[in-house]
């Protein structure tokens, strides 16, 4: 027990440093984004919610949090949107927070809480392929490598998530939903482009995402089932709050503060840790199975990722990263 007094304020001191040097901030946004899919994985066995309720439920508790990131973001040289900042801001948010969003949840009542972690960190060769249609410039031989360590890696998670299942059908739409959530996604981070440097990346994020509880939440009024949230159990909102706080809000806010006190790459290498903790939080919290197989395939493609070069700059990179999704995430 003395040990442990002993040892507390070397522990605080540690966090301290950590904390000015930007690593504890980094290592949170991680944490929180990874916990998403977790989250929504409770919320679904709670009770059979669907995933447009349970997303308008979260978008509901995220709201104010993105306009407290907005408020946050103010600055004394704060400039007002043009109209083009105004309609990019809508279309982003109807990519990032909305489509990717829902897409995501669709995909997550079919497939584990690891896998979809996965599928939805290969969003960065999908950002290399669309630029290389967009500049007509074929990505590099170390490129093309890298990418096809990435898909390697994404088959062996997939087969052994296909060994688990009891329908292989349900591992292959829950993928390919998934897939179209990292997709959307990608496209997200490419239109952030120079307008993530001219406003910031928390007010953009504040901005996108307030945007996107509009749409989610008009999606949901019009063609969801607003008379049926008084009859869900209490857990679903608890698990729809602790994800607008903990993997929504708290951790781009806390990406934020990375970023000004690592910089943007180095907060970006942290945020390779995500698809990690997500796989470790899925087997403790939800006794997902974690196999050689698995850890293989996690391998692969994290090695994949890592080396990729993307073009855009690292800033922008850091600042779309909302499990959203995430994602994010």
């Amino acid at each position: 027990m003395s040990e442990i007094v002993q040892n507390k304020p070397a522990m605080v001191d540690i966090a301290a440093r950590w904390a000015a040097d930007g690593r504890l901030y980094a290592v949170l946004a991680a944490a929180g984004f990874s916990l998403k899919a977790v989250f929504v994985k409770l919320a679904y066995a709670a009770h059979p919610v669907e995933p447009l309720t349970l997303l308008a439920l979260r978008m509901a508790f995220a709201l104010p949090l993105f306009l407290w990131l907005i408020w946050k973001s103010r600055t004394p040289g704060t400039q007002p949107l043009s109209r083009g900042d105004v309609t990019r801001v809508w279309v982003l948010a109807l990519l990032g927070y909305y489509l990717s969003s829902l897409f995501d949840f669709h995909g997550l009542t079919y497939i584990t809480a690891g896998l979809e972690r996965l599928i939805l960190y290969l969003y960065p060769t999908m950002v290399l392929l669309f630029d290389a249609c967009r500049t007509r410039r074929a990505p590099s031989a170390r490129a093309w490598q890298a990418m096809l360590i990435c898909y390697v890696g994404l088959g062996i998670a997939v087969s052994h998530d296909l060994q688990q299942a009891g329908a292989g059908t349900d591992v292959l739409t829950g993928a390919a939903w998934v897939f179209a959530s990292a997709l959307t996604y990608a496209l997200y981070y490419l239109g952030t482009g120079d307008l993530v440097k001219r406003i910031g990346s928390m007010r953009l994020a504040g901005l996108a995402g307030s945007a996107s509880c509009v749409l989610v939440l008009g999606h949901f009024l019009l063609f969801g089932h607003p008379l049926s949230l008084p009859q869900l159990p209490m857990p679903v909102f608890t698990w729809s709050l602790l994800m607008a706080v903990l993997s929504t809000a708290l951790p781009i806010y806390w990406l934020s503060l990375a970023i000004q006190r690592l910089g943007a790459a180095q907060a970006a290498a942290v945020g390779t840790l995500g698809p990690v903790l997500t796989v470790f939080a899925a087997w403790a919290l939800l006794g997902e199975t974690l196999s050689a197989l698995q850890l293989a395939g996690l391998a692969l493609v994290m090695l994949g990722v890592t080396r990729l070069k993307p073009k855009q700059d690292a800033a922008a990179a850091t600042a779309v990263r909302t499990e959203l999704k995430a994602s994010q995430s």
